[in-house]
């Protein structure tokens, strides 16, 4: 399939029924050129992982129920998993959920908003719950190598 770009849009849907084994959708020509391509560069690359494809529908269900797909952020944490932190002799627990996260009975949408709500200080949620190092962190037995 070299050339998608100049094929004209009959020779296109012919296209798509050679890739997909099916008729084409009712879509334009441009749509059609990057389904055609995106399935070449699946055989070849493999397709999306498994974890990917979760996360596309998480975000595809934020956006129908919110209107928002939010931040894709780089901690990834399985829901029903429990973070615990103890600050200033109390034991804080955090439910991650499918959406956000809840605390003491409420939800909320990030744990910096969790964090603030903790110690009444703008803190980063990641690094209060001890998921990421401040930047520039370097462990002490890598500092000096």
């Amino acid at each position: 399939m070299t050339e998608l770009t100049t094929m004209p849009p009959a020779q296109l849907r012919a296209a798509w029924r050679d890739t997909f084994k099916s008729p084409s959708p009712n879509i334009g020509p441009d749509l059609l050129r990057r389904g055609i391509a995106n399935r070449l560069q699946e055989r070849v690359h493999g397709s999306l992982t498994g974890a990917t494809k979760r996360e596309i529908e998480k975000l595809r269900k934020r956006v129908e129920r919110t209107g928002k797909a939010g931040h894709m952020h780089a901690i990834s944490l399985k829901t029903g998993t429990r973070l615990v932190r103890s600050w200033n002799g109390k034991s804080y627990y955090v439910l991650v959920c499918d959406d956000g996260f809840e605390f003491e009975g409420r939800h909320y949408s990030s744990l910096s908003h969790i964090a603030r709500e903790i110690t009444g200080a703008h803190w980063s949620g990641p690094r209060f719950f001890g998921l990421k190092k401040r930047s520039g962190y370097k462990p002490r037995a890598l500092a000096n190598g």
